[in-house]
């Protein structure tokens, strides 16, 4: 019984580790975490009792743990404020801003036209949600009258 904690534990801490790092907005959702991480904890033990080596069931569960979470919006913001707005939001700016607009209706329409499925990202959908989602957000500093970082002073946009 023991054992098993120290595994629900384990599987439980390195998704809420890779939600935090990965998709802030999920760590909130504990009926979410907690269901994902028994469903790895059932994988592990399935696994070794079939046979598998431990690291093998480990790697096994990992699959299940972070299955449809490969793809994430908010580093897919945090790289597109890195990269087309770097002088406007320098660190750590672009991680402090990424979930605010995660929460922007404007953004969530943009993401809802595309399959985000795990390899999305290398696909060539991500590339034009790429291009949309800069669009977007230089719509929302237009429209919104959203201070700019230029030179080390704050402009705001007329």
């Amino acid at each position: 019984m023991n054992q098993t904690k120290k595994e629900l534990s384990y599987f439980r801490l390195k998704l809420e580790g890779y939600l935090r790092d990965h998709h802030p907005e999920l760590m909130a959702n504990s009926a979410f975490i907690g269901a994902r991480t028994d469903l790895a904890l059932s994988s592990y033990c399935d696994s070794v009792a079939q046979g598998f080596s431990h690291l093998e069931a480990e790697a096994m569960a990992s699959e299940v743990l972070y299955q449809g979470l490969h793809f994430s919006k908010y580093d897919t913001l945090v790289s597109i404020l890195e990269q087309e707005f770097s002088e406007e939001l320098p660190e750590p700016l672009p991680h402090r801003l990424a979930p605010i607009l995660l929460g922007n209706k404007s953004i969530q329409a943009v993401f809802s036209k595309y399959d985000l499925r795990d390899d999305f990202d290398g696909s060539r959908e991500y590339e034009l949600l790429y291009t949309e989602l800069t669009g977007t957000i230089v719509l929302l500093i237009e429209e919104n009258h959203l201070p700019i970082v230029d030179k080390a002073e704050i402009y705001v946009q007329e």
